[in-house]
């Protein structure tokens, strides 16, 4: 809609002037209500943490890091314990945890479902046998498409300096550790992925690791798979989420 093509007739000059402020008023009033509802949070997650100060993500916005006291889009921080932190929104009290799907904080469900006993999050992923008798499925790692197999022998979601270079991983900043691989053993990066998603399940903060060369696939390790009860039907395989 082009708001330059809508006539605007202006006040009528006889119109009385404690009217034509009472409309303006209201019009005022109008434009504040909306504004106020639109900007309110609808989720918010706990990504990580930054010593005492924790890094949230709000309406799949970038992580960040909010002190104690401070607000971020609407959310502030009240408190923080462990891996658990104490938020107000709209003077609403709610509390997040590290590793746990994002809570719905507004008039909303968070993105990705109707399930409020999970805050908006499935619990469920379905993945099928592929022809090499792999479990595989499409998903994301930090909001960029991906392609996982299922490896229940890694400790770690594992992923190649490619996919850490696209993905934009400052992987040289992480811990060393050594992998054992096909080749030996190698000195692997220790990095926190923001968020990893399949289908409708996301997880935040998940643990992996860089290996030094390229991976045709990043392998889906038990940093992840241990949150989920793990049964296989047939050709395919259930992850049914635990926490």
């Amino acid at each position: 809609m082009h708001i330059s093509s809508l006539p605007f007739a202006p006040f009528a000059p006889s119109r009385p002037i404690a009217c034509r402020r009472a409309i303006a008023a209201g019009i005022t009033a109008a434009f504040a209500l909306f504004a106020g509802a639109a900007a309110q949070a609808q989720n918010v997650a706990l990504a990580g943490m930054l010593g005492k100060t924790p890094l949230l993500v709000v309406d799949g916005a970038p992580p960040k890091a909010v002190p104690i006291g401070q607000s971020h889009m609407g959310v502030k921080v009240l408190s923080v314990e462990g891996e658990q932190v104490q938020l107000l929104n709209e003077g609403k009290r709610i509390s997040v945890r590290l590793g746990q799907a994002p809570v719905s904080v507004g008039g909303a469900p968070a993105a990705g479902g109707q399930d409020d006993a999970v805050q908006g999050d499935a619990r469920r992923i379905v993945l099928s046998q592929s022809g090499g008798g792999h479990f595989s499925g499409s998903g994301s790692i930090n909001g960029k498409a991906m392609r996982f197999v299922v490896d229940t022998g890694a400790t770690y979601v594992s992923l190649g300096v490619n996919d850490a270079e696209r993905l934009g991983i400052k992987y040289k900043d992480g811990a060393r550790a050594p992998m054992q691989t096909a080749n030996g053993i190698s000195l692997a990066w220790r990095v926190k992925l923001n968020s990893v998603r399949i289908g409708s399940v996301q997880l935040h903060a998940v643990d992996a690791v860089v290996v030094p060369s390229t991976m045709s696939q990043i392998l889906l390790g038990n940093s992840f798979l241990n949150r989920f009860a793990m049964t296989r039907n047939g050709d395919q395989m259930v992850l049914e989420r635990r926490y």
